[in-house]
């Protein structure tokens, strides 16, 4: 397997929408939601697009309140927490300011039930006018509703879908060692449709190639059901 980044259509609308939120005019919000259903690649996408770009990524925990998120933040920004929150705030802010830098908020479902928490990222990007990107499940869209004046800074929301035949076949010309025939492609695409099932296929094609010296894998070998 090639140790490539897979780019699909949900790639393609993510950074089309990344664009026009770093080349939006004044007055337009820079925070962003991109949420979808597990294993479709969110959280993967937005590593590759902050290795690209000098993002800072900052995963939440389940228990996280304002000063921990805080804390991470800082971290991410190259800083050391100082003690008060206030001045932990202050710093998130300062550095922000002195070097403008996406972040992104992974699982911020974990955060809905914190409002201080939200609004606490809702600040930060009213005061240093830095891109945030919050990353969450299928339902964070509707979660994230309630909090009106952080839903309202949404400049872009994206929703990442489960993966169509054409993205199976693109993730294999990217990344399988083996050239896949179409219908091997359609079966694939019949048992799994997120990224992480589609790469365990991809995987397994291989594996059957070296075992059996093919070029070329068809769906009979994927099936083991012979036409």
């Amino acid at each position: 397997m090639k140790k490539v980044f897979a780019k699909t259509s949900n790639v393609t609308e993510f950074v089309s929408a990344m664009n026009r939120l770093h080349g939006r005019q004044d007055g337009i919000p820079g925070m962003s939601l991109l949420y979808g259903e597990p294993g479709l690649g969110k959280t993967r996408t937005c590593l590759w697009w902050c290795a690209q770009n000098n993002g800072a990524f900052i995963r939440t925990k389940k228990l996280m309140n304002g000063r921990w998120l805080l804390e991470e933040i800082v971290g991410e920004l190259g800083e050391a927490p100082q003690r008060r929150i206030s001045d932990i705030f202050r710093q998130a802010v300062e550095r922000l300011l002195e070097r403008p830098t996406t972040l992104f908020i992974d699982e911020a479902d974990y955060l809905a039930h914190d409002a201080r928490v939200i609004e606490t990222l809702r600040d930060l990007h009213d005061t240093t006018g830095s891109p945030i990107v919050l990353i969450g499940m299928d339902q964070a869209d509707k979660k994230l509703l309630r909090f009106k004046h952080l839903y309202d800074r949404f400049g872009e929301i994206v929703k990442f879908q489960t993966l169509t035949q054409a993205d199976v076949k693109s993730i294999a010309d990217q990344m399988c060692d083996v050239k896949l025939s179409d219908d091997a492609v359609h079966y694939i695409h019949s048992q799994a449709n997120r990224f992480r099932r589609v790469v365990v296929h991809l995987y397994k094609a291989e594996a059957i190639a070296r075992a059996n010296s093919l070029k070329e894998i068809k769906a009979e070998h994927l099936s083991g059901v012979k036409k």
